[in-house]
């Protein structure tokens, strides 16, 4: 397999993780909490399961979304240096030594870029234009 399919690949599967960081865990999620529920009226489990599903199936999409972008530093030759903290970096360190290096995205970190600005957007489209009870104040300008 090519160098090129395999950087596609990665993208492609990073892609996938990051749109469904904003739609698959929310609905898998509201499934499981739908699940705790015994019958047809909302309890206070069934939202805690809700809770906790969504925030471990989101913790599970940033392991993977994490792991990926490893794997496509790694593909691309991409060497990070060991993080120092801050406040044992010397001041007068010359720009030479990367402390002052302008930060540059990685593919797969643009793709993940690009999704939050979709899923914004979407959401704010979706709330000006056809949620059924828009804020009062936009009911007051547009009503």
């Amino acid at each position: 397999m090519s160098l090129a399919a395999r950087r596609a690949g990665l993208a492609l599967l990073a892609a996938l993780v990051t749109v469904n960081v904003w739609t698959g865990c929310p609905l898998l999620a509201l499934w499981i909490g739908s699940q705790a529920t015994g019958g047809h009226e909302l309890s206070m489990t069934a939202v805690v399961v809700t809770i906790v599903a969504l925030g471990g199936l989101e913790f599970a999409m940033l392991l993977v979304l994490a792991g990926l972008t490893g794997l496509y530093d790694e593909l691309i030759g991409i060497v990070h240096p060991a993080p120092a903290a801050t406040w044992t970096r010397r001041i007068c360190a010359p720009e030479s030594a990367g402390l002052n290096r302008r930060l540059r995205l990685s593919s797969l970190e643009g793709i993940v870029v690009i999704n939050v600005y979709v899923a914004v957007i979407t959401l704010i489209v979706w709330y000006l234009f056809f949620a059924s009870h828009p804020a009062p104040l936009l009911c007051a300008v547009s009503c």
